[in-house]
């Protein structure tokens, strides 16, 4: 079952002026519900604004996206926020965790937007923490912990909500390959254990060829999608967690 389908997407900037830009042209992608698909290309090639429209961040120019059976043209601005929230858990580059704030606190947040009671948020972040090996790290602010820790956070603070989708914008870009590859089993254990969707976006063919798809963007087109290769064996579960 389809669970993002982008059909004729573009995207312009300066319309209608003499330095109008096509960043986005002609993209048409589906994704199935349970799928880990990557989107895999240089710098420049459209993966960032490909990810905005992907995560309800920005709008196409043109275009038709149904997000879980919701025409995303039809959605007015003040409920896209609500969709986000619900639907799509996000893991960035950069982590953007708050940082006068706990680990804890962090994760904590996207359910405090849903309104989730306090007791109830306390538990499911705490519960979180742990999935991702850093409950004993719980009341750390951002700047008390590595940036592996930073990033495992953050995906617990992805997953706050149980969203059917987990968009990763080069989570690993920021890492040392031993942590990126902690990051990357973490995903595959949401993907293989948990039933998430995984898109993951990256310049990094290495790491897109574990997805099992693999979709190539250039000069904001879709070049076509090939099969990944196989996980690594030890990417099928959650490595022991090491500071």
């Amino acid at each position: 079952m389809a669970l993002i389908e982008l059909q004729n997407i573009y995207k312009r900037y300066f319309i209608g002026t003499a330095n109008e830009l096509t960043v986005l042209d002609d993209v048409n992608l589906t994704i199935e519900k349970g799928s880990f698909t990557a989107i895999v290309g240089p710098s420049g090639s459209g993966k960032s604004t490909l990810m905005h429209i992907l995560g309800v961040l920005d709008r196409p120019t043109e275009g038709r996206y149904v997000l879980d059976g919701l025409p995303i043209d039809q959605v007015p601005d003040t409920e896209l926020s609500m969709i986000r929230n619900q639907k799509i858990g996000f893991v960035f580059q950069s982590f953007n965790l708050i940082p006068r704030s706990t680990a804890l606190s962090n994760v904590e947040l996207p359910m405090l937007y849903a309104r989730v009671g306090a007791r109830e948020r306390r538990e499911r972040a705490y519960a979180l923490l742990e999935t991702v090996g850093m409950a004993d790290w719980a009341g750390h602010m951002p700047n008390e912990l590595s940036g592996g820790q930073c990033q495992r956070v953050a995906i617990a603070r992805a997953m706050a909500n149980d969203p059917p989708i987990v968009l990763a914008d080069e989570p690993t870009g920021a890492l040392d390959s031993h942590t990126g590859r902690m990051v990357m089993d973490i995903f595959h254990d949401l993907h293989q254990n948990r039933g998430k969707t995984i898109v993951l976006i990256t310049h990094n063919d290495a790491l897109a060829e574990e997805a099992e798809r693999v979709v190539t963007i250039q000069d904001g087109r879709l070049s076509g999608a090939r099969p990944g290769r196989d996980v690594p064996a030890e990417a099928t579960k959650i490595l022991e967690v090491r500071r």
